[in-house]
């Protein structure tokens, strides 16, 4: 079991027939979808698209809240919504009829189309690529760590001179999986090259019109108007209030497909009753990767299989800025699910199958759960000063070294686990806490006297651990660590330094943040794209460099510095 906040954020889409989509919507289940989004039915909030699609028809079809909080414009089957990493099986869905129509191999290196990638003396093929097997860098990842934020435009020259930078792979293609957007948008280009048209034309002319989705595009101009479009937006401080949340990508292939509810179903109809491709095509799409040492990924050509109650079905979920969306199909059953948002705190994974709990009702098995806390209980207060019995850090018993860290701040409660984000818990009661980000809860086991030292993990099972004393880092090593690292694949400098006995981890765009002490040369930070530092020595046991670790990037170096680094004064004018 690897850790809770190891969260697969997945993007799928199944099909429907490309004709005529006629609503055959049933009063009772439609009431009862319609109470799903009740929250959202009002002026002034942002909201959700849904679809419900069986038997190529589109079954259900509704919108709820604004497309645009601004201007009070709202939200219907017909809204483009940006969908996120949706769009990457649109992406292998072209790859596939291009290595059916012989103009290319999925085995091929990239390197025969790609030939500025660099040579890691490991061959990486179009397959990895496909799969998240290639060992490449995430590209969202690697411009955090430069300095980018996520907001700022972001064109496919930019990605691409990160890609040519790169010194060394997170791992010897085909030997693991991480999600890696890269490889998609090596992907487009490698389908423009190959067809000697823009991503964004073949696109259009190969799969969308054909298909009628005539409200669908692959958005890679961040200027480009596109009318009936929904923005994004996220929760304000206020009760009831909301803020922008930009987005200006420029870059296709992992992202930045624009379309409809309806335009997905024309999708959906495509996978059982292929006008775009064939059976064969199909068949492609839906096969799982494997890695070298024959281990068999749920992850297929960006669709993820999955089961639901039993059920079988294949699903992709996509998030960027305050943007969601989530797409799930069931064969057998013949339905699929469609949920587009534009509020980042919308959970449309939880919809879509809140949605099949009503139209699948009859197929459904309960599933047998692991016995766990009870439901969280909303809005549950405890006294704050409980919590600080539980702080510290806890060591999982099945993974010696991964730690849970917990701290209180005011009335706030968080965790954080070893190379991972921290994310904020929530009592549902005095000992049992819940997370909203994943499905995952912890209960601290509170003897009747003495210490508080063990807890429970609850997620996929339970995972007991037990409380470990923190690792006091020392005068002399704090010392040591104190200087400026530079990495040469990103051009950028991060320093780490001393405020009385904490460390910093500081960078001129992202500011500061402390840096927690695991062990002697494995230090963490709260940061998402700065989560586990491992300190380099050299025989002498100097500090030479740090290696920088998160969940998409793994090991990249940093040289130290010379200690006198930027301390020089210019050259005075004239002389």
């Amino acid at each position: 079991m690897k850790p809770f906040l190891h969260l697969l954020f997945f993007a799928f889409i199944l099909p429907f027939l490309p004709g005529s989509l006629t609503l055959a919507q049933s009063p009772r289940l439609a009431a009862r979808a319609d109470s799903l989004f009740l929250e959202w039915k009002k002026a002034g909030s942002p909201g959700a698209a849904v679809g419900v699609v069986h038997q190529g028809k589109l079954v259900y079809a509704k919108g709820f809240g604004e497309a645009d909080v601004e201007t009070g414009a709202p939200i219907g089957p017909e809204t483009i919504f940006h969908v996120a990493s949706l769009s990457k099986q649109f992406t292998a869905f072209g790859i596939v009829l291009l290595a059916q129509e012989g103009k290319l191999s999925l085995d091929d290196a990239i390197h025969k189309y790609l030939p500025e990638v660099p040579d890691f003396g490991k061959t990486i093929t179009i397959r990895h690529l496909i799969h998240h097997t290639s060992g490449l860098r995430d590209q969202w990842n690697l411009l955090a760590m430069a300095g980018w934020q996520l907001d700022d435009v972001i064109t496919k020259e930019q990605v691409f001179n990160l890609v040519r930078r790169q010194r060394e792979l997170n791992f010897e293609p085909g030997s693991a999986y991480a999600y890696c957007n890269t490889g998609y948008t090596l992907l487009g280009e490698i389908i423009a090259r190959v067809t000697r048209q823009p991503f964004r034309e073949w696109m259009h002319t190969r799969v969308f019109k054909p298909l009628g989705m005539k409200n669908t595009l692959f958005y890679d101009d961040h200027e480009r108007i596109v009318k009936g479009r929904a923005y994004s937006f996220s929760k304000g401080d206020g009760p009831n209030s909301y803020k922008k949340s930009v987005l200006s990508y420029a870059n296709a292939g992992a992202t930045s497909l624009f379309t409809t509810v309806n335009d997905l179903a024309r999708w959906i109809g495509n996978f059982r009753a292929p006008t775009v491709g064939n059976q064969a095509t199909m068949t492609q799409m839906l096969e799982r990767g494997r890695l070298t040492k024959g281990d068999t990924l749920p992850y297929a050509f960006a669709l993820v299989h999955g089961q639901y109650k039993g059920l079988s079905h294949y699903n992709h979920g996509g998030s960027d800025a305050g943007y969601r969306s989530f797409l799930c199909y069931f064969p057998k059953e013949d339905y699929g699910f469609i949920v587009l948002s534009n509020q980042a705190e919308f959970d449309p994974a939880k919809k879509a199958f809140d949605l099949a709990n009503i139209y699948l009702a009859p197929y459904l098995k309960e599933e047998k759960m692991a016995k766990a806390p009870t439901t969280p209980a909303s809005g549950y207060q405890i006294d704050p000063a409980l919590f600080d019995a539980y702080a510290g850090d806890y060591e999982m018993t099945e993974m010696p070294g991964f730690i849970l860290s917990f701290k209180r701040d005011g009335n706030r409660y968080f965790t954080q686990a070893t190379g991972q984000p921290q994310a904020e818990l929530f009592p549902s009661s005095d000992t049992t806490f819940f997370l909203k980000i994943v499905d995952a809860k912890v209960t601290f086991h509170r003897p009747k006297t003495g210490k508080v030292n063990r807890m429970t993990l609850f997620q996929n099972g339970s995972h007991p651990a037990n409380r470990v004393k923190p690792y006091e880092a020392s005068a002399e090593l704090r010392k040591q660590l104190v200087g400026k690292y530079y990495s040469p694949e990103l051009e950028t400098i991060y320093a780490i330094n001393q405020k009385d006995d904490t460390l910093k981890l500081v960078h001129v765009h992202h500011g500061e943040v402390p840096i927690s002490v695991v062990s002697k040369d494995r230090l963490q930070v709260p940061w998402w794209y700065v989560q586990t530092i491992d300190v380099v020595r050299n025989p002498a046991e100097q500090v030479i460099g740090i290696r920088m670790s998160n969940g998409r990037v793994r090991n990249l170096w940093l040289s130290r510095l010379p200690d006198d680094f930027g301390t020089e004064k210019p050259p005075t004018a004239g002389k």
